[in-house]
């Protein structure tokens, strides 16, 4: 039988606050709230214990960051489409950030099985003054355990709804996508950074914005593979690609590093599940 897990969180700010409320269903739980930078910024890492999806299985995770919030979410582990015969696995994320309040949505890689058939979707809408720091990294295959993505096809979909819109079906078949020069180029990990805000940003803060994360991946072994725009007046997008996980994640990592002082005056303190 196919698992179906679903999570709710909502953060409220009271009494210079960040609190969180949960409810979950199924095989899907956050661990305790931590505060390593004080009571402002509420730390959660959410757990899947079965460990991966296939065969018509889904993760529903939704998140409300209310007024004057700041909410920073990760991972233990990558998320994992295992090979499939059955219907596709599924995991759907759903993020709202009310006015005043901001979200780091930051969890380790997705893996996608050869074989798999997996769709992850993320959504993300803002209110005026609310602003959003999140990453997505995509692995085909298991490249250095000599497991290609040989079979299967994988759907990633992420919006911020009537701002930003990006859709890939990646068939493993698909060599022109996977291999071409205007494709994947051969590379077998994808990672995508986004920041975001309810509002258009002033010039000085694009342009300073911009600047720090350009600064970080000029110097990177990445730094032919990556790129930063800024495709409209509320966002800031990076694209990277790499031949595995570990050098697109540090990549993204270390432009969290700058980005979060930059854009919000922050220490970039280094979650403990980074280095597990």
């Amino acid at each position: 039988m196919p698992w179906h897990a679903r999570l709710e969180l909502d953060y409220t700010f009271k009494h210079d606050t960040t609190v969180l409320h949960h409810r979950h269903e199924g095989p899907l739980r956050i661990f305790q709230s931590l505060y390593p930078e004080g009571k402002a910024v509420c730390h959660n890492v959410l757990v899947h214990p079965p460990g991966g999806l296939a065969n018509g299985d889904v993760v529903d995770i939704t998140v409300n960051v209310g007024p004057g919030a700041h909410a920073w979410m990760g991972t233990p582990g990558a998320t994992r489409f295992y090979r499939s015969g059955g219907e596709p696995a599924k995991q759907q994320v759903s993020l709202q950030v009310q006015d005043g309040g901001r979200l780091e949505w930051l969890p380790l890689e997705t893996l996608a099985y050869s074989g798999c058939r997996g769709h992850n979707t993320l959504s993300l809408q803002l209110a005026p003054t609310a602003e959003a720091l999140l990453w997505d990294v995509l692995a085909l295959g298991q490249p250095t355990a000599d497991k290609p993505f040989e079979a299967g096809e994988f759907t990633q979909h992420m919006s911020v709804p009537g701002l930003w819109l990006e859709h890939a079906h990646i068939r493993a078949h698909d060599s022109r996508l996977l291999n071409a020069p205007l494709g994947l180029d051969g590379q077998r990990c994808m990672g995508t950074l986004v920041f975001a805000v309810g509002s258009a940003l002033s010039r000085e803060r694009k342009e300073l914005l911009l600047d720090t994360v350009r600064a970080v991946c000029c110097t990177h072994a990445l730094s032919a593979r990556a790129g930063a725009t800024c495709p409209n007046p509320q966002m800031l997008v990076l694209r990277v690609l790499g031949p595995v996980v570990e050098p697109v994640m540090d990549l993204l990592q270390q432009v969290w590093t700058a980005l979060r002082p930059a854009a919000w005056g922050l220490s970039p303190q280094r979650p403990r599940i980074w280095d597990v």
